[in-house]
């Protein structure tokens, strides 16, 4: 369903403000992270994807100027900005191509990463197309498999940014939970949604235990989504996009600026 004329004007309006306030904020931001270099790592969650406004040199990673880490360089210009992540990146993408950029200098690193490991696409797409039964089932190895592998390919990452830059401050940024539950919501069943969002939670719970293991910040951003997953009437989150379905499930261009992006700043 289209938005009118006056909700689209109304929309941009807030974000403008959002912004304005945001990049208010982003000014007190460490200014040790801003007078060294910072290197954005991880998966379409940091790239941008969803957001729109693509940089065309980024080819199929679909780096946004509305991603977050995009946002941040431009409110805090560090000494060097290296954008790095990538649409559908998992643990083993960035260790081949994305630490290039890491070194003795680099004052900030932030990334998403796992959720392509866990299969998350694949999971969606389970629980869009098939019964209860069959997401929850997707669902449950998807849990298994970031109980039993994930931590590990965490722990490879985070050992190798860790070498790579090792004055850095790393933060570690989590997953939303995608839906309001409690709501009529055209879609998926309320026992669909509630397991996605458990198993967001229970990803986050993984990625948070390794985060601190490591001496890194993990940055949460179920608070800053509170009241805009989707079913929410407010969502910073695409539903099922049959336009352009790569965009599913992922934030909007308001998702990456006042759902991440303060995330990172009150962390950096």
């Amino acid at each position: 369903m289209r938005r009118s004329r006056l909700t689209a004007y109304l929309t941009s309006i807030l974000l403008a403000v959002g912004l304005a306030l945001t990049g208010a904020a982003t000014a007190q931001a460490s200014s040790s992270a801003a007078a060294g270099g910072y290197v954005a790592l991880g998966d379409s969650y940091s790239s941008g994807v969803g957001a729109g406004s693509y940089i065309s040199s980024s080819g199929s990673c679909d780096r946004s100027t509305k991603a977050y880490p995009y946002l941040w360089n431009t409110y805090n210009s560090p000494s060097s900005f290296a954008f790095n992540a990538c649409s559908g990146a998992t643990t083993d993408d960035v260790l081949a191509t994305q630490l290039g950029s890491l070194n003795s200098a680099t004052g900030l690193v932030s990334i998403t990463v796992g959720g392509n490991d866990a299969g998350f696409a694949d999971v969606m797409t389970t629980c869009v197309l098939s019964d209860d039964s069959g997401c929850l089932s997707r669902i449950n190895t998807a849990r298994s498999y970031i109980a039993s592998t994930l931590p590990g390919k965490l722990d490879t990452v985070y050992s190798a940014i860790r070498s790579k830059a090792p004055s850095a401050r790393v933060v570690v940024i989590g997953y939303p939970r995608f839906y309001k539950l409690g709501t009529s919501c055209v879609g998926l069943s309320e026992t669909k949604r509630s397991a996605i969002n458990d198993a967001s939670d229970y990803m986050n719970s993984v990625i948070a235990q390794r985060v601190a293991a490591y001496g890194f910040v993990f940055g949460d951003v179920r608070t800053t989504f509170t009241g805009h997953e989707i079913c929410s009437g407010s969502s910073w989150l695409h539903s099922v996009n049959w336009l352009d379905i790569g965009e599913s499930y992922h934030p909007t261009a308001g998702g990456q600026s006042l759902g991440y992006l303060p995330v990172l700043s009150n962390n950096a």
